[in-house]
């Protein structure tokens, strides 16, 4: 199983290189903590309107610290903790069910000699991606 999993890994870095993808993971309990802080601050400081104020300027700091930077998304791929790969690999394999391939590289030219099944690869690559991941994907420049 193992070796299968890499092959459609490897695939995965290949379709996301090709289309240039990337992406901005968001952690949005650092945001929530921020706008909350700030406006509790500001409610000890200002009273009920220094909570409005806090709220505002910490929804805004708080956004703009989530933001992110947008990495690659091979770069993040070959990153993820084995139980993520994992859920990718059933994701991807659900599209791959009827392929029989021998290696990571036959696994790559089926998949890329076949327009159909590599809107398909990606379909699932990107909504595990944006699902699972929580991310914000960005293509080419």
């Amino acid at each position: 199983m193992a070796p299968r999993m890499d092959d459609v890994m490897r695939l995965c870095c290949e379709i996301s290189a090709h289309d240039e993808i990337k992406v901005a993971v968001k952690n949005s309990t650092k945001g929530a903590m921020v706008a909350g802080g700030t406006a509790f601050v500001g409610g000890l400081l200002g009273g009920p309107p220094g909570i409005a104020v806090g709220g505002a300027v910490g929804g805004l700091l708080g956004s703009w610290l989530t933001s992110g930077q947008f990495r690659p998304l091979p770069q993040i791929l070959m990153e993820l903790p084995p139980a993520q790969k994992q859920q990718l690999y059933d994701q991807v394999a659900a599209v791959l069910n009827n392929l029989d391939w021998m290696d990571a590289a036959q696994l790559i030219a089926l998949v890329m000699g076949n327009a159909t099944l590599q809107q398909q690869v990606t379909a699932a690559l990107l909504g595990y991606v944006t699902k699972e991941l929580r991310s914000e994907v960005r293509y080419k420049d």
